[in-house]
Parts: structure tokens; C-alpha cells; sequence
């Protein structure tokens, strides 16, 4: 049965003697070793229990021991943190003390620390994303990383409430839908249900009361069961085991909300699971169980003839049983290796299917993990990377046939265009209609479990339209059909990206020759890793990232590097600043000035939270400008003031954001829509549209009243799955 992982954490002796159990021809002299460089390492750090740190890695390695993972595992599992949290140890001494395997899985799970970010979301997804690509090289990577946040998540409790949240969102979302990829149930269950302990604690108190309140009877239901089953069984004169166990409560839970149901409505609240030797016995038994009882109708599902995507297989069906089981249960069936694959995932299926030592290549039907890798080179921004993934992880399959009538399995919405895709990239490159089971159909069509579908392709197809990239759902599509613009047009696109980007900074009124510098293009360079500009430009050029996003860039860079040798003002402190300076009438601070009119620069529209400065002008009074303002950048210094935002609680301000999206009939109004319902009122917009690539983008003026309150309409627009990037701009 399905049970959570043993809490306990082993001693060095008790780790060695459950690894010779399982591994007794293997030297595990090396746990040993990293037993007591971790402890060593670790001396002197506590955990918030107060507990000694080092008893978290002892327990990460007691995890991977029952998940019977192999030597280095175990050892990266005792090191794990060395390299992370110890100043005197590095990698290179990792791999010079253990080896280039043991420093290769402790790399892959250690954190960037050493990278600045803009924010903590971006560093965190990069942490994540760096996890992600290692464990496409080596699966075992983020199996460490599983039981190291599983042991995290059983001893959270000792952190303050927005950890709690905080962690368990980023657990649910990414490490609990990471285990059910893999399928770590044993993992999985137990993450679910602590993230959902503090997500959303009244609602995990009343599961445990549910629960609870009828536990009794239905142990006694569970075991008339099993004494009905087990005399049926017995006859057969097989191997077998029988148990039964309530579900899960997160799974519970899920199902109610999902489905809308009452928690007596639930079918599969207990369930009884039948081991047996061999896939024929599975089905004898369930012979067995369909003549004992009545058969729920609907709720058979045969997952050992067409297994999950994540290896799981199992016959599950629902029975209800008269008089003297008036009620549903559900039975599982699987024979002893589907179960060791059910509860440990890929950890259990190596030590079925693999040679020893052959880790590095993740199975075959782990297919999502390749489109991960294959995808994961074209999206160079680490939020857009989580967004992708979190729809990876958490979408629902369809089970797919071909015309040749093998199984794929597919993203639930995923078209024709997708499954093109999932065949090969010539196969969408010339990809001109698709048949679902024998009859014609439009590309949009979304696919289901159980068609039959085969792509019409042709030679003198000139590849893919933009406006598939409105219609596929998977990111390996969309990935694809970029990659086709972006090579089949490339000198096109450079000369038409460098033109856009020269447009755009005569927008900012900018001189190109001081702000196409190779040294402001370094910062693009390296996050999208481009081998030189001229691939910034095609990238320009064929959609994949906008000039607007570049010239930001470009300012940027210059406005960092200026200011390192030439500061716009004399750094002041706040306080001395207001001190020295007078507020006017528009809730802003000006150094030394008194009654001037001030108003804010329509080139840059800044607004609270932003770094300001004011600019003299004749006639005209103080200009507010953000401190990067291009304008502010290239004209007279000696006429710049210091200026501090006053409390503007009360007040709002014009900001220009612009937005680039994929076109569609609706487009404009939904944006609206969407801004409209964030409470933000629109005061002006004016729209382009790039008529050969479907791309429109907006300008906005919109009414905020701080810093904070605009980039959540930023990120918030971010979102939608036709917007391609949201950003600041300078006015209409």
C-alpha cells in the first residue's frame, strides 16, 4: 500500500547496514567518508529547531536509502549542502575528495548564489531551472532534491508563516507535480499533503476530522473486504498480497473542489490494492473481483495495457457490494514490480529495466523530460521558463494513436499542429492538414484519449504560419515554430531587427552611436547566451525577443556603467535630502526650490517608488524624469536638482507601459478587459501592427498610484498566453 517514507533518520551504522542489504556487492566505503566530511563541514551550524544542520543531510540520505538509490546518490545526498552553505568547501574539493560523478550530482543541486538577479522570483527560478537541466543529464540529480525538500517540508513548521506559504506554494507547484512526473509517489502523497497543511490550514483541519470521524468503521469495512477477497484468491494457489488504506488527504480534497463534491461522494475514499506475480494473475483477480460485486459504471481505467506517461500501471476499478457493502470502494490491481515502480517511480524502474551504472539516460517513456531539455534552449527568461514548466507538470494527458497505432501521450487541449510537433519538426515544418479518426478536420482541433491521427504533409509547403503559434499548446510546438522563423529567414531578420532597434532609439530620442556599444550589449548577450549582436538583431527580427526589450536594456547599461564614473547627482540620504529640500504642491521634494511649477516629463512618466530627479527648464519650472530618462542622460547636468517622491498615497499618476502580443480579432478588448478589471483606468492607447508576423503592439497610458501597483499590472498581463512581453514605455 501506499505509504509515506519512514521519518526516521539513520545512523551512520543503520545507513550501512540497509545499503548492504540492497547493494551487497558494492563498496560503500564512500558513504563512510562523506558521513563524516558533511558532519565535519557542518560543525558549528544549527537549524531554526536548533537542532545541529548536520542531522538535515543524514535525513535527505535516509530518504534516497529507501528509495534504494545507489552509492553516489547516496554520498550527494550527504553533501548536498556542503558546497552550498560552507564557506571552506568547494566543488573542485568535492570532486577532488569524491570524484566527478558525486561533484556533478552535489552541482546540480546546489543553488546560484553567486549570480546577482533583479529579485529573489528570478534567482529562485533560476536555482530551479539550473536543477532542471542537470536532471535532464542525470535523473538522480532531482531525486536528491526531492528528498531534501521533503525533509524541508516535515520540519516547517519551524519557520515563520510567510515561509510556510511561501515554501509550500513552490512545493505544490513545482517539486509535489515534479515527483508525479517521475512517478515518486511515496514523495509525491506526502508533499501534497504538507503543502496543503499550510496553504490552507481550516480547510486541512476539517479533511482530518472527515477523515477521522468514520475511521473505525471503515478499517472494519477494509477488512471484511479483505477476507472475502482473500478467500476467492486463495483458491488460485498464486503469490499474493492484500491491503487497504484510506486516500490521501490532498487527493481527497483535490477531488472535491474539483468536482464539486461532498466528501460522502468521494468513490475512492478507502481502497483495497492486490498484488500478484505477473500481468495474467492481475487479470484473473480482477475476474475474481468483478464477480464478487457490482461494477460502478465508468469507473474502470486499465492503466497496465496503456501504462501512464510516468510509468505507472495498474488495473483500478470501483465496485459497490449489496447489502452488506452498500457502499463504493475502489480495488487495485498490479503485480510486485508495478507496485515498487508506483511508490519509487524511475528509482524502482532502473533497478528492473537498467544495467548497473547506466543512469544518465532517462527512460524512454519519460518523454517529457527530452521536451524539457529540447524546449528549454529557446526561452532565455527565467520566469517565462517556470511559467512553461508549471504547464508541463500540471497539464492532463491524452492518450494519442498513430496510423501505425502506437501510443503518444500528449498535453489534454493539444491540435493536430502539436502532434505534428511531437512527431517530428518536418513533420509540422510541412505539415498541411490532419485526418482524426479518418475524417478531415480544421488544425485547431483539440485532440482526445483514444484518436487515431494522421498528418497530411507536402513537400511544397513553405513551412509554418505565425498563427500557429496562437493555436499549438505545448511549449516543444511553439518552440519549433519559432526556431523555423528564426533560421529560415536569418540574414532577413538581422536587417530587419537592426532597423528596428535603430527605430526604437531614435524613439528615445538617443544617439546610436553612443548607445551601440558592445559593452551595453553584454547584459542581453549573456542572458540569452547570443554568440555576438548580430543574433540579438535576428532575434529582433523574427519575433523571439522585442526591440523595445533590447533598447530597455541598452539604457539600462548605460545608465550603470555612466553612473559608475559619472553620477547624475551626488549621492544623499534620504533623510538629508529632505532636509535640504522643499515639497511643492505635486507631493514631491525639490532641493532649495519654492513655488516653481513642477510637472512630470511625458518621455519617461515616472511614478512613485521610481528614483527621481528634476531638470530646470525656462519657463517652465522643475521637470520630474526617472533618473535613467534618456533625455536626462544627454543634457545639461548643471541644471539637474535633487527630488524626492513626498507621501503621494492619494495621488495617481500617468504611466506608459507598452504591450506586445500575438494578434487576434479580440485582442485589444480583452487587454482592456484585463486592465479594467485590475481596478486600473486607461487614459490613452495607440496601437501598430506587423501585418507579416501577426504581432500588434500597444501603448497605454494608465492612472497607478505607485511603483508597485504598475508592475503588478506588468506581471499580471505577463500571464496571458498571447501576450508576448509587457514593459515600460515612454509615452504615447
Amino acid at each position: 500500500m501506499l505509504r509515506y517514507l519512514s521519518t526516521e533518520i539513520m545512523s551512520l551504522e543503520t545507513m550501512l547496514r540497509r545499503l548492504k542489504k540492497y547493494l551487497p556487492n558494492d563498496d560503500i566505503s564512500v558513504i563512510e567518508k562523506a558521513y563524516y566530511f558533511a558532519q565535519k563541514a557542518h560543525d558549528g551550524q544549527t537549524r531554526k529547531n536548533g537542532e545541529s544542520y548536520f542531522t538535515h543531510p543524514c535525513a535527505v540520505a535516509s530518504i534516497l536509502i529507501e528509495l534504494q538509490l545507489d552509492i553516489p546518490t547516496i554520498a550527494a545526498g550527504l553533501l548536498h549542502d556542503t558546497v552550498e552553505d560552507v564557506e571552506s568547501v568547494s566543488l573542485s574539493i568535492i570532486e577532488e575528495q569524491f570524484g566527478t560523478e558525486i561533484a556533478m550530482l552535489v552541482d546540480g543541486v546546489t543553488k546560484l548564489e553567486n549570480i546577482k538577479y533583479n529579485d529573489k522570483e528570478e534567482a529562485k527560478a533560476e536555482s530551479i531551472r539550473k536543477m532542471i537541466l542537470a536532471m535532464s543529464k542525470d535523473i538522480r540529480v532531482v531525486l536528491i532534491k526531492l528528498a531534501d525538500r521533503l525533509h524541508n517540508m516535515r520540519t516547517l513548521r519551524f519557520q515563520n508563516e510567510e515561509k510556510q506559504k511561501s515554501i509550500s506554494k513552490e512545493t505544490l507547484e513545482i517539486y509535489a507535480a515534479l515527483a508525479n512526473r517521475l512517478g515518486v509517489n511515496s514523495i509525491k502523497s506526502e508533499l501534497e499533503d504538507l503543502s496543503f497543511k499550510y496553504l490552507e490550514p481550516e480547510e486541512y483541519k476539517k479533511m482530518v476530522q472527515l477523515v477521522g470521524a468514520r475511521r473505525a468503521e471503515r478499517e472494519e469495512q477494509i477488512k471484511m473486504i479483505i477476507q472475502t477477497l482473500s478467500e476467492k484468491i486463495e483458491k488460485l494457489n498464486i503469490k499474493y498480497e492484500i491491503d487497504g488504506r484510506p486516500k490521501h488527504l490532498y487527493s481527497i480534497y483535490k477531488k472535491m473542489t474539483q468536482k464539486g463534491k461532498t466528501f460522502d461522494q468521494i468513490y475512492d475514499i478507502i481502497a483495497v490494492r492486490i498484488l500478484v506475480d505477473n500481468v495474467e494473475q492481475c487479470y484473473a483477480v480482477l475476474g475474481i473481483v468483478h464477480t464478487l460485486w457490482t461494477q460502478v459504471p465508468g469507473r474502470f481505467k486499465d492503466y497496465i495495457s496503456v501504462p501512464k506517461a510516468n510509468m505507472y500501471q495498474s488495473v483500478h476499478t470501483t465496485m459497490i457490494g449489496g447489502r452488506q457493502f452498500p457502499f463504493p470502494f475502489e480495488v487495485q490491481i498490479r503485480t510486485f514490480e508495478m507496485h515498487s515502480i508506483a511508490e519509487f517511480g524511475i528509482a524502482a524502474h532502473w533497478r528492473y529495466k537498467e544495467k548497473p551504472g547506466a543512469h544518465a539516460e532517462p527512460d524512454k517513456k519519460m518523454y517529457w523530460l527530452g521536451q524539457i531539455l529540447d524546449w528549454q534552449k529557446e526561452i532565455s527568461d527565467s520566469r517565462e521558463f517556470m511559467d512553461s514548466l508549471k504547464v508541463d507538470l500540471f497539464s492532463e494527458e491524452v492518450l494519442i494513436f498513430t496510423p501505425k497505432g502506437d501510443i503518444i501521450s500528449m498535453l489534454a487541449g493539444a491540435t493536430p499542429i502539436d502532434f505534428a510537433y511531437r512527431v517530428h519538426s518536418q513533420v509540422g515544418n510541412h505539415c498541411v492538414g490532419a485526418k482524426v479518426n479518418g475524417k478531415i478536420v480544421p488544425l485547431n482541433t483539440p485532440l482526445n484519449t483514444g484518436d487515431r491521427v494522421d498528418i497530411i504533409t507536402s513537400s511544397n509547403s513553405k513551412g509554418p504560419s505565425m498563427d500557429w503559434l496562437n493555436i499549438v499548446k505545448t511549449t516543444q510546438a511553439k518552440t519549433r515554430i519559432k526556431q523555423f522563423f528564426k533560421h529560415a529567414f536569418k540574414e532577413e531578420n538581422i536587417l530587419k531587427g537592426k532597423d528596428m532597434v535603430d527605430k526604437e532609439i531614435k524613439r528615445h530620442s538617443a544617439s546610436q552611436l553612443q548607445l551601440l556599444k558592445k559593452e551595453y550589449f553584454d547584459v542581453v548577450l549573456k542572458k540569452y547566451a547570443f554568440a555576438d549582436i548580430d543574433d540579438i538583431f535576428g532575434a529582433v527580427g523574427y519575433g523571439g525577443i522585442t526591440a523595445e526589450y533590447v533598447v530597455s536594456k541598452l539604457l539600462e547599461e548605460r545608465k550603470r556603467l555612466t553612473k559608475e564614473t559619472e553620477p547624475i547627482i551626488t549621492e544623499v540620504s534620504r533623510e538629508e535630502l529632505k532636509s535640504k529640500i522643499r515639497k511643492s504642491q505635486h507631493g514631491i521634494y525639490i532641493e532649495g526650490q519654492s513655488g516653481m511649477l513642477v510637472h512630470f516629463a511625458r518621455c519617461c512618466n515616472p511614478v512613485p517608488g521610481d528614483d527621481i530627479v528634476g531638470f530646470i527648464t525656462h519657463g517652465r519650472g522643475v521637470t520630474i524624469h526617472k533618473e535613467e530618462c534618456i533625455n536626462i542622460l544627454n543634457n545639461d547636468k548643471s541644471r539637474l536638482v535633487r527630488a524626492e517622491w513626498a507621501n503621494v498615497s492619494n495621488s495617481e499618476f500617468d504611466a506608459s507601459i507598452q504591450i506586445v502580443a500575438y494578434d487576434h480579432i479580440s485582442l485589444l478588448g480583452e487587454i482592456a478587459m484585463a486592465i479594467a478589471n485590475m481596478k486600473v483606468e486607461i487614459v490613452a492607447s495607440s496601437a501598430k501592427r506587423d501585418d507579416k508576423r501577426k504581432i500588434s503592439t500597444f501603448t497605454m497610458v494608465i492612472k497607478v498610484n505607485s511603483k508597485e501597483q504598475l508592475e503588478s499590472v506588468i506581471k499580471k498581463l505577463k500571464q496571458r498566453s498571447d501576450i508576448i512581453d509587457v514593459f515600460r514605455g515612454s509615452g504615447i
